[in-house]
């Protein structure tokens, strides 16, 4: 390695990546030429968790290869679950090395914050354009947190729902989030409120237990399920996972990583990605649930786009 590789900050990297929906075509693309197997170029293993029992905190490490980008990154991740609500800490940092694949040596290093917060909504973007009802008009979050602002950008952007619903634990943070986002964003005083009657829901909560219940949700609602990323931690419960078509991003990594999916025993329909290359049918007549815990390749492209865009300027 010659020289000292540059650092981008959280802000240097919004600003590289301003629009969500420029990772659209090429996370699209990652998800099918990952779920196409070898043959897909995507090397990327489940990520390794270490945890931090004593602070009750996981670091996580989520290396990638991917040969249509011929980008290769890891992520460090860690994800604090016992960090407080006034905190000024997130619960999850994160940060992105990439590589020069010819000869391994490192060109950049990179806050992985926004990236993480970026793919991971766009990806959950691409599943409700595949699984969403035909005619969806209305749009529940659960949660308030960073996911929940990235996820409302991207769908706002992407989709024209008639309302917009959010519910959090604590209240003051959603009444913060509809303050603080464009449009009319309905405040709901529980979970139950907030998603009867709504045609997508995104779950972007730090729930351990289920917080969502099947006799609650529409018949054909879609749900992108964000949170509950450890084996023993659930978001939805029992009737929503058996009575569904399951959709995850990694058969792989859902059977390992995802408390509702683990928990459930709901068997696995198809990965999105499978979905996206056209093999696997998207079930829109029916429940669907979109069970997502982020996967590397998703840094990788995230990560190409904003070197990409910052070594063009340079």
């Amino acid at each position: 390695m010659s020289g000292t590789p540059a650092f981008l900050s959280a802000a240097e990297v919004e600003r590289y990546l301003s629009s969500s929906s420029l990772l659209l075509p090429p996370l699209e693309k990652a998800l099918a030429n990952f779920s196409s197997g070898s043959e897909g170029g995507v090397v990327q293993p489940v990520r390794t968790v270490v945890p931090v029992a004593k602070h009750r905190g996981f670091l996580g490490v989520m290396p990638a290869y991917s040969a249509n980008e011929d980008a290769l990154t890891t992520k460090l991740v860690t994800f604090y679950e016992g960090v407080s609500p006034t905190s000024t800490l997130p619960s999850h940092q994160a940060t992105v090395l990439l590589f020069e694949p010819s000869n391994g040596s490192l060109l950049l290093v990179m806050d992985g914050s926004i990236i993480t917060a970026k793919r991971t909504a766009a990806v959950s973007a691409i599943a409700t354009k595949f699984l969403k009802p035909p005619s969806s008009e209305v749009l529940c979050i659960l949660g308030a947190g960073v996911q929940a602002y990235s996820h409302y950008e991207i769908f706002t952007e992407q989709f024209s729902f008639k309302e917009v619903r959010i519910w959090n634990r604590t209240k003051k943070n959603a009444e913060k989030f509809a303050q603080t986002v464009k449009g009319d964003v309905r405040v709901c005083s529980s979970v139950q409120e907030a998603v009867t009657g709504a045609d997508v829901i995104i779950t972007v909560t730090m729930a351990t237990k289920p917080i969502l219940f099947g006799e609650w949700v529409k018949p054909g609602a879609h749900i992108n399920a964000i949170g509950a990323s450890r084996p023993d931690w659930r978001e939805l419960d029992d009737e929503i996972m058996k009575n569904c078509v399951l959709y995850v991003d990694s058969r792989e990594a859902a059977l390992k990583e995802s408390g509702d999916v683990i928990l459930s025993g709901a068997e696995i329909f198809a990965e999105l990605g499978e979905v996206v290359k056209g093999v696997k049918p998207a079930h829109r007549e029916k429940t669907t649930v979109f069970k997502s815990l982020g996967m590397a390749v998703e840094d990788t492209v995230a990560a190409k786009l904003v070197y990409d865009s910052w070594s063009s300027g340079k």
